[in-house]
């Protein structure tokens, strides 16, 4: 009988280099994408008076951060006490209203993560 064996050696790369070449990082695709995309799928869901809290996302919200901002005034308020009274208000049976990250998430989230998956080239 004989002892057979094999000594494997593995180098990985650094944790920002795999990141960094599957587009991962901070200010990467996949996170300018990520922070598009939430700010696209909230848009029905921001309540709608005359629409500055909705734009205020855009404009406030630096694309590959990883950080998207609603910045009013009245943009925490709305977010945990809105009660969607508005034509499109939740109470009507439409989408706008409090907590709509949340919401949003919760009808969204896989949609998202194919376009990550995508950009990463996962399978």
């Amino acid at each position: 009988m004989s002892k057979d064996t094999i000594k494997l050696t593995f180098k990985l790369a650094p944790e920002k280099a795999i990141f960094a070449y599957r587009n991962l990082g901070m200010g990467g695709m996949a996170q300018k994408f990520v922070d598009s995309e939430v700010l696209r799928y909230c848009a029905p869901y921001v309540p709608h008076y005359n629409g500055i809290l909705e734009k205020s996302g855009d404009d406030a919200t630096v694309k590959g951060s990883g950080m998207v901002h609603w910045d009013t005034p009245y943009a925490r308020k709305n977010y945990y006490e809105n009660r969607g009274r508005g034509t499109d208000g939740t109470a009507k049976g439409g989408l706008r209203g409090k907590l709509w990250f949340e919401r949003m998430k919760r009808d969204h989230l896989p949609a998202i993560l194919r376009g990550v998956k995508k950009i990463a080239g996962a399978k």
